[in-house]
């Protein structure tokens, strides 16, 4: 993906033209998560198709749209929805909404997902507040000529999971009583689920939980500089063997949306601190 600059310029300028009011928070919803759109108020919608050079989702359970609108007091860009490289995207095209967000000026960025748990510990519906991440993807979004405009050559990873804003999500999960875990999450190509050998592997490696998306955006976000705290949802055990079970997308989305209230409460809480 070429001119990523150009392009992210053009997109955010469709997105402004469309929205009265200029976004302080950017959030990217996770399979089964999009029930948080529900408490915006002064929404504007805009379908990422009309957006220019954006991807279009095509998982079940993505929306596909780009939400503006007014929570907890704070203006909010929500997409319902995101991309992975399963569908065929590059790391490139996976993460270009956030390109998008940098010359929005977003300075704060909430991820969220639902991932496979290795950690035995971590039973389905846990969230998450994600440390750190083992990337086994087989693309990079940093990949290519770099664009100093856009961020360094190099960029370090220390802090790419921003630990003052997991000490927000823990002090307001504290405050609705929630046990918020941390973890460090194995992001994977996909589309497959793995077999139970690779999870005995993931677990081994210091893998807490699983999933096929978010290593992309977070890579971008800190080359943009933009603060990052990811919260993931456990959707099924996966480690030890002997819990595995056969899951379908639609367990997972089962999963998900019993858990939401909890989930949406929970980034409620930390939007109105940040």
């Amino acid at each position: 993906m070429d001119r990523i600059f150009e392009k992210a310029i053009e997109s955010a300028a469709y997105i402004t033209e469309r929205n009265s009011f200029y976004p302080e928070i950017a959030l990217i919803l996770g399979t089964g998560l999009g029930g948080l759109t529900e408490l915006l108020t002064e929404k504007v919608v805009i379908p990422y198709r009309k957006i220019p050079y954006f991807p279009h989702s095509t998982v079940q359970s993505h929306s596909g749209e780009l939400i503006c609108g007014m929570l907890g007091g704070k203006s909010i860009l929500v997409m319902s929805g995101r991309f992975h490289l399963y569908e065929g995207y590059s790391a490139q095209e996976v993460s270009f909404p956030v390109r998008v967000m940098q010359q929005l000026k977003i300075k704060d960025l909430i991820i969220t997902n639902v991932s496979g748990g290795l950690n035995p510990h971590f039973m389905p519906g846990q969230i998450v507040a994600v440390r750190d991440h083992i990337n086994l993807m087989p693309d990079n979004p940093l990949r290519g000529v770099n664009d100093e405009r856009l961020g360094v050559r190099f960029p370090d990873m220390k802090y790419a999971y921003d630990p003052h804003k997991i000490k927000i999500a823990q002090n307001a999960a504290e405050s609705i009583k929630y046990n918020l875990k941390e973890g460090i999450y194995v992001g994977l190509q996909g589309p497959n689920l793995e077999t139970p050998a690779e999870y005995v592997y993931l677990r081994k490696i210091g893998g807490d939980m699983v999933g096929m998306s978010t290593v992309p955006e977070v890579l971008v976000a800190k080359h943009a500089e933009i603060s990052t705290l990811v919260l993931s949802m456990i959707s099924n055990q996966c480690f030890p063997v002997e819990s595995i079970k056969e899951t379908s997308v639609e367990d997972v989305i089962e999963v998900a949306t019993k858990f939401t209230p909890q989930f949406v409460k929970l980034i409620f809480e930390v939007i109105t601190r940040l």
